[in-house]
């Protein structure tokens, strides 16, 4: 991994710390890795992580909570990357300020935040 500069909410800067790595996939590197980058979504993590647990004890179907991780490690590896975290700030800022669903800036905002959520869940699974 290339070393990036550490980046919190919205991309700020977190006061010059050196860069976290990106986090191996397991539940608990992964909340480590978002308390450090986001502990603001720390809350929002559990419980969609108790949503996923319910819904995989329904089906039987592990592959919810694999679907979760790959989620929460997307959601570090946007948080933690500058270059995506920008995108994604100036994608929503694009999509909030559009006219609405029919407007076309709408449409390339939703299409980037697409575009940055699925690069970073290849940067997470390889």
């Amino acid at each position: 991994m290339t070393a990036q500069p550490e980046y919190g909410p919205r991309g700020s800067s977190l006061h010059g710390r050196e860069p976290i790595p990106r986090p191996d996939r397991t539940p608990e590197a992964v909340r480590a890795a978002l308390a450090r980058v986001a502990p603001h979504r720390l809350a929002e993590m559990e419980r969609s992580k108790e949503e996923a647990l319910a819904v995989a004890l329904q089906d039987g179907k592990i592959g919810h909570l694999q679907h979760w991780l790959v989620w929460w490690a997307a959601q570090v590896e946007i948080e933690r990357r500058p270059d995506l975290s920008a995108r994604q700030r100036d994608a929503l800022e694009a999509v909030h300020n559009s006219s609405g669903k029919d407007d076309p800036t709408f449409r390339r905002g939703i299409d980037e935040l697409d575009a940055v959520l699925e690069e970073a869940k290849q940067a997470v699974t390889g």
